[in-house]
C-alpha cells in the first residue's frame, strides 16, 4: 500500500522526498525498496490489504468521514467481515483516515423569569429498559450566510431514535412544539394505537420548554414534562451528547459556510436518517437505533409466545 501511495504522488513531489516525509511518520521505505517493490509481483498481502482498503473507504465515506478505528472495525463486522483491528488500524493510518472530535457546546439554554417549571422526573436515568419511557429535547444553533439558525432535536432515551426534529429561524415556542408533534406522528405512522400518556419529556430549564404553548402541547398529549436544574448540562447530557455529534459530524465538517436555513434543514434531514438507519453506536452494543428498537420488539414477542 506504500508504493500505492507513493504511486499516486510521484510526479507531484518526487519519490525520495515522499520516502523521507514516510520516514517521518514512521512508515520507513526507501527508494531502492519502492523501485524493486515495482518490479516484482504484489504479494497476497497486499492485494488483500488494497481490497480491504477499498472498503475502509466506502465504510469512513458512507458515515460521513467521522468514523474512527474502532466505529470502521465494528462496521466491518457488522458487514461479514473477519479482519483484525491492528489491520483496521494501519491500513486507516496509511490511508490518512481519521475519526472526528467534537467541538465545545456554545450555550443557548436561557431561563424565563418566573416561568413555571416541571420537576426533574429523570434524575439523569435515561436509559430506561423500553422504548417511549423518557424522550431528551434540546436545540442548538447554526450560523449560515442567511443568518442564525435554530435546530430543535427530540429523542427516545432508550433506543437514541431521533423521533422529531426540527429547523428554525426563530427559536420561538414552535421551534421545540413542532418536534415534539413529529415525535407522536413518528410513532403513530409505526402503531396506529400508540399514544403518549405517561411519556417522560425531559429537557433543559430554557424559554422555550417552560413557555404556555408547549405546556399545553405536553398536556393535549398526555406528556409528563420533566426539566433539569439550570446550569447543570449533565441533567440533559444524553441529548447534550447527540447534539455534539450533530454539530461536530455535520455542521462543524463542512469546509465552508452554509447558505440557508433551507440547505441546513437538507442536511440535517439526511444526517438524522443515517443516525437512526446506520450510525453504530458503542452504547447500543454497536447496531443502529432502529435495529436496537427491531431487536427489543422481537424479544417482547418471543417472551409474549413463551408466556
Amino acid at each position: 500500500m506504500i508504493t500505492a501511495f507513493i504511486d499516486a504522488y510521484r510526479d507531484l513531489f518526487g519519490v525520495e522526498p515522499i520516502c523521507r516525509v514516510l520516514k517521518d511518520h514512521d512508515l520507513p521505505i526507501a527508494p531502492s525498496t519502492y523501485y524493486a517493490a515495482k518490479n516484482r509481483q504484489a504479494s497476497a498481502r497486499t492485494q488483500s490489504d488494497e481490497r480491504l482498503l477499498e472498503i475502509i473507504k466506502r465504510i469512513h465515506r458512507e458515515n460521513f468521514g467521522v468514523y474512527g478505528v474502532r466505529k470502521v472495525w465494528h462496521a466491518l463486522q457488522y458487514e461479514g467481515f473477519r479482519v483484525g483491528r491492528d489491520q483496521v488500524a494501519r491500513l486507516m493510518r496509511l490511508a490518512g483516515l481519521k475519526g472526528r472530535t467534537r467541538q465545545k457546546k456554545i450555550r443557548t439554554t436561557f431561563q424565563a423569569p418566573g416561568a413555571i417549571r416541571s420537576p426533574d422526573l429523570v434524575r439523569r436515568d435515561w436509559f430506561q429498559d423500553a422504548p417511549d419511557v423518557v424522550w431528551v429535547a434540546d436545540f442548538t444553533h447554526v450560523l449560515t450566510r442567511e443568518g442564525w439558525v435554530y435546530v430543535s432535536f427530540l429523542q427516545d432515551g432508550f433506543s437514541r431514535h431521533i423521533l422529531g426534529f426540527t429547523v428554525s429561524s426563530s427559536k420561538g415556542a414552535e421551534l421545540v412544539t413542532k418536534a415534539l408533534e413529529q415525535a407522536v406522528s413518528v410513532r403513530r405512522r409505526t402503531d396506529p394505537r400508540f399514544v403518549a400518556d405517561g411519556v417522560i419529556h425531559h429537557s433543559d430549564a430554557g424559554s422555550q420548554y417552560t413557555s404556555l404553548a408547549f405546556s399545553q402541547k405536553l398536556v393535549d398529549h398526555g406528556v409528563n414534562g420533566s426539566i433539569g436544574r439550570v446550569g447543570t448540562a449533565y441533567d440533559n447530557a444524553l441529548m447534550e451528547s447527540t447534539i455534539g455529534l450533530f454539530k461536530s459530524e455535520l455542521i462543524h465538517a463542512r469546509q465552508t459556510s452554509w447558505y440557508s436555513r433551507q440547505e441546513v434543514e437538507t442536511a440535517t434531514m439526511r444526517w438524522v436518517t443515517w443516525f437512526n438507519r446506520r450510525r453504530l453506536h458503542s452504547s447500543l452494543d454497536y447496531v443502529s437505533p432502529l435495529d436496537f428498537e427491531v431487536a427489543y420488539t422481537q424479544r417482547q414477542v418471543l417472551l409474549r409466545q413463551a408466556a
